[in-house]
C-alpha cells in the first residue's frame, strides 16, 4: 500500500498522510475484529485456549503479527496473529466448533 503511493507522498504529503491514517486505523479495528471474533465464539464453545493466551481483548497490540502488519502496509498484502484453539475442548465437537469458528473471523468482516 505505501509502496503503490510512493510517489503521492512528493506530490501531496497530506493526503499521502491522511490515507496512511486510515488505513492504520482500518487495519487496526479490522485485525482486532477479525480475531477476536475467532477467540469468543472459540471461547463460548467451550475452548479456554484463547483467553489463556490473552486473545480475549479489544487491544489490536494482542491480535497484530508484526511481520504480517509490516507486509500489509508495505505491500498490500499480509495476516494478523492466529488465535491458538483446541478444537477437541469444544462442547459441539471438533469439526463442528472448528467450522463455526473459523467462520466467525469473515463473518465479522
Amino acid at each position: 500500500m505505501i509502496l503503490r503511493n510512493w510517489e503521492l507522498l512528493a506530490r501531496d504529503p497530506a493526503a499521502f498522510f491522511a490515507i496512511l491514517a486510515a488505513l492504520v486505523i482500518t487495519l487496526l479495528v479490522g485485525f482486532t475484529l477479525h480475531e477476536l471474533s475467532h477467540a469468543a465464539v472459540a471461547h463460548r464453545l467451550g475452548d479456554r485456549t484463547p483467553q489463556r493466551a490473552g486473545r480475549l481483548t479489544l487491544n489490536p497490540l494482542a491480535h497484530l503479527d508484526p511481520m504480517g502488519t509490516l507486509l500489509l502496509l508495505l505491500a498490500g498484502f499480509g495476516w494478523a496473529k492466529p488465535v491458538p484453539i483446541n478444537p477437541y475442548a469444544m462442547r459441539i465437537g471438533a469439526k463442528a466448533g472448528m467450522a463455526l469458528t473459523a467462520a466467525a473471523g469473515p463473518l465479522t468482516n
